[in-house]
Formats: structure tokens, sequence, C-alpha cells
């Protein structure tokens, strides 16, 4: 009997063990079910991002380089509307032990948009607002899919609001930068699964995190130009470090369950979320006077995203760090503006991310390995100052293959037979 109630104990203790590891996980869903937007609802959306730090051609410069500001003339505002449609459809390669779909159609659409204003004080002197979303999205699964342990919806949505300043040196060099804030508020929720110690037929529980946070972020930049027809661009987001702090919510625990999870239930979970880092660096140069080529190298720091933090307060505080083992991304992007004639321009563009996790550390919440970005835009000039423009990227995120298994959280094996974000971006620029 002793043994019995041993063995029975410990099998307990590693359920609620595995529920720990669940909140870090919930924790990691939060960034890794968000990706890195490229797309700023202004002209570059039609470029692929390409030339991002480089173009310095409207207001939209304030967010892909600010150093970018002094090339402008005047007062200029860009204002842009940018839904975000995400289609992800999982196919299993096999059942879970404990049943359930393929998820459905995970994906949505998602406002975002941006509002980027320069300011002339001097000729060579420049202050900025940058008002936009820069990371964001994440999937929503039904919530009886084979996965529903792993993750049924994961959130995260952050607005930046960064005032930027830049001075032009020298005709040749540029330098810019802002230090803001950041909010980012985040939706968490994975099944519980009572089975293991309630019995089968015993209905799922769930697990829920919601919370929101701010966190100080900035940025500079660099503009070097060697001629009239070509500059390059260096532009530097630094990481933003969100702590979200909010009771851990348990919904329908079964009671033999409640015995290891219970003293998670109300307690403080504070989770520690990375923003990543980012270095871009952009050429533009102007063929022709109708033709422009642009190109990116960009570099994002996910490694340190993959890490979560997870302290949880209650009768005995319990503290550890989750590593998913992400790796570090990097973006090439080639794009071309042609200018058909005073009123219209017209652009295209294609970009190539590397993924920031491999196959055997995928999980359902970021649903992406490598990312393919195509992009056409146009631009019509109603005077010389004012223009409204129209652009549109497909982005394809490969197959993301996944593999995990485990005897609490069961199987998910297969891959996405749609998985593919689209950016459509509205705007106009305004100088006065």
């Amino acid at each position: 009997m002793m043994k019995r109630s041993g063995v029975w104990a410990a099998w307990r203790f590693g359920v609620g063990a595995a529920y720990l590891v669940a909140l870090a996980s919930l924790g990691g869903e939060a960034r890794a079910g968000a990706l890195w937007a490229y797309e700023d609802g202004g002209p570059s959306v039609g470029t692929a991002s390409a030339g991002q730090a480089a173009m310095a051609l409207d207001a939209s410069t304030v967010r892909g380089n600010p150093a970018g500001m002094t090339r402008l003339e005047g007062n200029q505002i860009l204002v842009g509307i940018q839904p975000l449609i995400l289609d992800a459809r999982f196919d299993r390669d096999r059942d879970s032990p404990f049943g359930g779909g393929n998820g459905g159609q995970a994906g949505a659409v998602f406002p975002s948009g941006g509002l980027y204003y320069s300011h002339s004080i001097t000729e060579d002197f420049k202050a900025g607002l940058l008002f936009g979303s820069y990371l964001g999205l994440g999937v929503d699964y039904d919530n009886d899919w084979a996965g529903r342990y792993y993750s049924q919806e994961a959130t995260l949505g952050t607005i930046s609001i960064i005032p930027a300043a830049a001075y032009r040196f020298t005709p040749w060099l540029s330098l810019g930068g802002g230090v803001g804030m950041q909010y980012a508020t985040l939706d968490q929720r994975a099944a519980i699964n009572n089975q293991p110690t309630d019995g089968a037929g015993f209905p799922d529980g769930q697990l829920r995190l919601d919370d929101d946070s701010w966190a100080p972020v900035g940025y500079v930049g660099v503009l070097l130009e060697p001629s009239a027809d070509t500059r390059f661009g260096v532009t530097y987001f630094s990481e933003a470090d969100h702590e979200f702090n909010d009771a851990v919510e348990l919904r329908g625990v079964g009671p033999n369950l409640q015995q290891s999870l219970g003293r998670l239930n109300g307690a403080s979970a504070d989770l520690d979320i990375t923003i990543p880092q980012s270095l871009m660096v952009s050429a533009f140069h102007q063929l022709t006077p109708k033709l422009a080529l642009m190109g990116n190298v960009t570099w994002q720091d996910w490694s340190r995203f993959g890490e979560t933090n997870v302290t949880v307060d209650s009768a005995n505080t319990t503290s550890f760090t989750q590593d998913r083992n992400f790796n570090d991304t990097w973006q090439l992007a080639l794009g071309a503006m042609y200018r058909i004639d005073q009123n219209w321009l017209v652009s295209s563009g294609i970009a190539y991310d590397t993924s920031p996790v491999k196959n055997k550390d995928r999980t359902p919440d970021l649903p992406v390995d490598r990312q393919i970005r195509l992009s056409a835009g146009v631009q019509y000039f109603f005077t010389e100052t004012n223009k409204i423009g129209l652009a549109y990227t497909y982005m394809d995120a490969g197959d993301a293959d996944i593999r995990q298994s485990g005897p609490v959280r069961g199987t998910v094996e297969g891959n996405y037979s749609s998985n593919s974000l689209h950016a459509i971006a509205l705007y106009t620029n305004w100088k006065f």
C-alpha cells in the first residue's frame, strides 16, 4: 500500500511538473506565436522591405531609418492602414493518444499600420515620431484539437511610440535615433489534461495567462550618401524586456490533479519576455532617372528571444528558465522601383528569411520555418506634396514540420498544408 501510494504521489508530482513546464511554454508561445513584421504600412511593403533603411523618400523613413529624415523637405506625415491575413492549417501525420482534430483555421485577420511624422527644425536638424508595431500576430486553434495541451491560443500584440531626432553632420553623413516605450498585450491558453490522474473521459481543464506590459525601447540609424544617386543605411532596434505579472488562471482541473496544481491557482506568475534586437543594413541606387534598385541584409537576435524566465510566487516560490533553442535569423531582400511618369511609380521585391527554429524544436505556437516574401506596390502622386499608395506582400512561411510528443501533452506530428501571410498596405503621405 505504501509502495502504491509512493508511485501515485510520484506520478502526480510528475504531472504537476509537466504543467509548470507548460506554463513556461505559454510564455514562450507569447513570443514565438509572434512574427517580426518588416511590413510598416508604407512603400517598403511593396519592395519586401528592400531598401527600408536607405530609401528615405517620405515620412516612413522615421521607422526605416530615423537618420533619413535629413533628406526630407519641410514637414511630412505618413498614415498607413495594413490588415495582416494569416492562413495556417495543420495536417496530422498520426493521431494523438488523447484524440483531437487538425485544429482548423488557426489564422485570422490582424489590424496593423503606422503613423510617422517628420518635422524640420532646420535644414539639417529634424525631429520625428514613430507610432506603430513591428511585432505581433498569433494563432488560434480549435479548442479540442490534437495539440490542445501545447497551445489553444497564443497571441501577442505590440505598439511602439518613439520620438526621434536626426542631424546631418556633413553632406554625406547623417545620424538619427530615438528612445520611447513599447506596449505589449498577452493572451495565452492551453488545455490541461486531466486523464492521467482523474481517468479517461474526464474533461479537459485550461491554463490561461492574460496580461499587458510596458517596456523601454530605442533605435539608432546612420545614413551615408557617397553620391547623389547612391546611399547606404544602417538601423539598429534595441531589445525590449517585458515583464508580465498576472495570476495563473486554472479552470476545470480534476480533483486528483488539483492536489499538485492547486498552489498555482491564484499564484503570481512573472514571465520575462524579450522582444529581439535587430540590425538592418540597406543600399539604394538610382540606376537611371526612372529605375532604382535596393537591397537589405538583416540580423535578428531570436536566440535570446527563445529563453523564457518564469517565477511562480505562492507558498513556495519557484523560478526556472526554459530554453526553446531558437536561432538567430538572417534576411536577404532585393527590390526595385520604376517611375512610369510624373504621377505613377511601381515597385516590386523579394526576400528570404532563415528559420528561427529547427524542426525538432518547433511547436504549434510558431508555425514557420524559412520565410519567402514576394511584394508589389504602386504609388500615385497627386501633387508634389501628396501621394497615395497601395502595396501587397505575400509571405510563404514554409511547411513548418512539427514533431512533439509526451505522456501528458500527447502527440503533435505533421506539417502545415497552408501557411502564409498576406499584408495589404494603403497609405498616404503629406508634405507641408
